[in-house]
């Protein structure tokens, strides 16, 4: 079907609600909702916090004069939901509001979803149009939809190093970071860390630079603390052992759980990752930040178990040091070259991602 650019704009006004979301919604996706009459929006709203009303909710709530909705047209950028899960299904709601006239960006891939509430809507007679703006919106749930589709949660490798290529010198005095990047960057840092669901290291980050893995340069929720520590080398009294969020170990010792510490068996002889990655897609996790360390990252990169590389180049020099991995695998030229106050942030996306 071809949409109008009238439509367009009204879609892109739902993705722009459901951003709002980012950090907030997991373990649901983000989703923005708009209601118009006349070519006027009338009613807005988002997602914001899982458990919390869904979108359509919002929207329809926040419309003043309720008279208006039978003559209205509700867009939203994903499918409606038809299920009961922490709230009542949206396609209740919409049938009971009088709303004839729906149009979705795309089609729930969640299997308790899937058509199935595009299929109530219109047997209760309200019109239904599908597939538009659908790799906007498709872009805005990347990590909801490669946990469905891949059965994995959407991983992230981020790094910074210096212009000759290191990520961190030969040699220290103390276990704490030597900064390669500036203010700008570190904040930009933490602004993504709040927007995903988990952060991973090696037990080598750990030992070298005790890492807070927190938010606290930007607001937001810090995200559960994984690290990879087959002997469990990591002392308890590192700072990411902080009572503050949940951490998970794996481990080559047996599973366990200790208060906020939940350790979990991984036999590192036999794909390791793969093994990290179907735990964590199990607990629900839909996102991972991997920040380290040089060992971490490469074995990430080399299993082709990547969807997004960040990697900010500072305006340092080591001449020696820990060499940044080795990236002869991406594609020659980033996706985006962004200049951060002399910083350099480059970023691939991998469209052969496994």
């Amino acid at each position: 079907m071809k949409f109008g650019m009238s439509a367009s704009k009204f879609m892109n006004k739902c993705i722009a609600l459901a951003k709002q979301g980012l950090g907030n919604t997991y373990p649901n996706p983000l989703v923005g909702c708009v209601v118009v009459h006349n070519k006027q929006v009338i009613g807005s709203g988002w997602h914001q916090k899982s458990g919390g009303p869904h979108a359509e909710v919002h929207a329809i709530h926040s419309v003043s004069d309720h008279s208006l909705l039978s003559d209205s047209t509700l867009y939203v950028n994903l499918e409606p939901c038809s299920h009961h899960g922490k709230t009542p299904p949206c396609t209740d709601l919409i049938i009971q509001s009088g709303i004839r006239h729906v149009v979705v960006g795309m089609q729930d891939p969640f299997k308790k979803v899937n058509g199935r509430g595009i299929q109530i809507l219109r047997h209760a007679g309200v019109r239904v149009d599908i597939g538009i703006e659908v790799d906007a919106c498709r872009e805005l749930n990347k990590r909801f939809v490669t946990t469905v589709e891949k059965q994995r949660p959407y991983i992230i490798l981020k790094w910074a190093e210096t212009t000759d290529g290191f990520l961190a010198p030969k040699t220290k005095t103390t276990n704490e970071p030597v900064w390669i990047s500036n203010i700008l960057s570190r904040t930009l840092a933490h602004q993504w860390r709040a927007e995903e669901q988990s952060i991973l290291i090696g037990k080598q980050t750990a030992l070298d630079d005790n890492p807070e893995l927190t938010t606290r340069l930007q607001k937001g929720t810090s995200p559960v603390r994984l690290l990879i520590d087959p002997k469990e080398q990591v002392n308890r009294i590192a700072k990411l052992f902080n009572p503050d969020q949940k951490v998970v170990v794996f481990t080559a010792n047996k599973s366990r759980t200790e208060g906020h510490i939940e350790y979990v068996a991984i036999d590192f002889s036999a794909n390791g990752l793969q093994q990290i990655l179907s735990t964590l897609f199990q607990k629900g996790i839909q996102s991972i930040m991997v920040e380290g360390g040089s060992i971490t990252l490469q074995n990430f990169i080399d299993s082709g178990l990547w969807d997004e590389a960040r990697v900010i180049v500072g305006q340092e020099k080591f001449g020696d040091g820990i060499s940044a991995p080795n990236t002869s695998s991406f594609s020659a030229k980033p996706n985006t070259t962004t200049t951060l106050e002399g910083d350099v942030l480059k970023k691939w996306v991998n469209s052969q991602a496994h």
